[in-house]
């Protein structure tokens, strides 16, 4: 089972595709209406386990201030700003997509973050530091922004959306840091560290597809009606990609070191598409939840195959690690 849930999760540039063509047939062929009722349980499964390894504790921790400040003012001054853009001039008259690309954007970092600033040698701990932050700000952000930006197109339950993250981000927050300090304390830091910690995010995956699943089953008569639909989007998620890592690259090459370059860069590129997909899903409704969460499904492939092809350039982009640089001396 955990070695089919690791291929899933590693390979989430095909999964999620998979699981959306899945989810079109589905819906085709039957009535999705019953699906609805696994939407809270699926977003409970997609948030609590990335939770649970989340070190609330390092926001305390100093030392990186410049690179933490700059990375948020990226993330909630430029990018939301960018996609808002980009909204109006591709989905101008689709409201609710622009929604959608904005929400993608209104919530910084994820577990990925993390996992993909290991692979490409930068600041561990800067980057762990950088999704807590994202992630409070993002969630405290999100309602205020949306409502600023897109309330005039778009009624934005404010109420609504504060409830679901509370449900959603903080509920799963608390649960997940009770979890981790309960497991250090019954197996012993060294166990969990080596044994349990790698195997959450694969249940996150689990809840990550279940909800794409669903929302294209929902959706599946409106795009077999319009099939050129989702394709349309890959273009505007495509420049919103690009503009980021190009703006936040050059931030990284030109005022930070290595190490902190790359965590910006992924602190910065990398949005918690789960949260954008758990609120799209929850706070307004299935029939526009379900609007929305397409352009936030489809932000999966392009920001997975994204950050992939970005380990493979970091070294030529920010030089090689120190201690490549110290056995070529």
């Amino acid at each position: 089972m955990w070695k089919v849930l690791g291929f899933i999760q590693k390979n989430l540039v095909w999964s999620i595709p998979a699981f959306m063509v899945a989810g079109i047939i589905v819906g085709a062929l039957t009535n999705p209406a019953p699906l609805k009722s696994l939407i809270i349980p699926l977003t409970f499964l997609m948030v609590y386990p990335m939770m649970i390894n989340l070190q609330i504790q390092k926001v305390l921790s100093g030392g990186d201030t410049k690179v933490q400040i700059v990375t948020q003012v990226i993330n909630f001054a430029v990018v939301p700003f960018f996609a808002l853009a980009m909204g109006r001039v591709f989905f101008g008259d689709r409201p609710l997509v622009a929604l959608g690309l904005l929400l993608a954007s209104l919530l910084p970092t994820s577990g990925m973050t993390i996992s993909w600033t290991g692979f490409a040698k930068g600041n561990l701990s800067a980057a762990v530091k950088m999704t807590v932050i994202g992630l409070i700000l993002g969630s405290i952000a999100t309602p205020f922004y949306a409502k600023w930006l897109m309330g005039t197109v778009v009624e934005i339950p404010l109420a609504s959306i504060f409830k679901q993250i509370i449900i959603i981000v903080f509920l799963p927050m608390i649960l997940g840091f009770v979890t981790r300090i309960a497991l250090i304390q019954a197996v012993g830091a060294d166990k969990y560290n080596k044994n349990l910690k790698q195997k959450f995010p694969a249940f996150s995956t689990i809840g990550v597809l279940g909800i794409v699943f669903v929302a294209m089953a929902l959706k599946a008569k409106d795009i077999l009606a319009n099939p050129l639909v989702l394709l349309s989007f890959l273009i505007p998620l495509a420049i919103l990609y690009a503009g980021n890592f190009l703006l936040s690259t050059l931030v990284g090459k030109f005022f930070f070191e290595r190490g902190d370059a790359i965590a910006l860069v992924y602190g910065t590129v990398m949005r918690n598409l789960s949260i954008a997909l758990a609120i799209a899903m929850t706070a307004f409704g299935n029939e526009q939840g379900s609007e929305i969460a397409l352009i936030i499904a489809m932000a999966y492939i392009i920001q997975v195959q994204a950050a992939a092809w970005y380990v493979k350039f970091t070294d030529r982009i920010f030089g090689p690690t120190e201690q490549v640089q110290t056995q070529a001396g």
